[in-house]
């Protein structure tokens, strides 16, 4: 089964309890990861939820040499995610791509939790 549906948008995550990549964010990622020289069987891109933005929560993505002992560890795609418990709540359906265009080039998460965003686009309440 494809992460993308024909129209370009990310699928759905049949699986509301984990994280989904689609194939085009793990590519980007993976190809991230090895320019910065890490070890792309070990490190990982963490995707977090931290306090902030107009409507109260936004998320963070960083790479990581490799996982906190309490993370939720999931491999998409060929990427390895990290998510802590916390943001695993607030997150848990989701399905993280990349979009292209005129607007710029980045990371989007498609997060089935949320209940508002603000208008930016940049934050959202669950």
């Amino acid at each position: 089964m494809s992460s993308t549906a024909e129209d370009g948008e990310p699928e759905p995550n049949p699986d509301r309890t984990a994280v989904a990549v689609s194939e085009h964010a793990a590519e980007e990622a993976l190809d991230l990861l090895a320019s910065e020289g890490m070890d792309t069987d070990i490190a990982g891109l963490r995707l977090f939820v931290q306090q902030g933005g107009c409507a109260g929560l936004s998320y963070g993505m960083r790479f990581e040499h490799e996982p906190e002992d309490d993370d939720t560890v999931y491999e998409r795609n060929g990427l390895r995610v990290f998510v802590d418990g916390a943001s695993l709540d607030y997150i848990s359906g989701s399905v993280l791509d990349y979009e292209g265009g005129l607007q710029g080039a980045g990371f989007h998460v498609e997060n089935p939790n949320i209940v508002s965003e603000c208008g930016c686009g940049e934050s959202f309440r669950t």
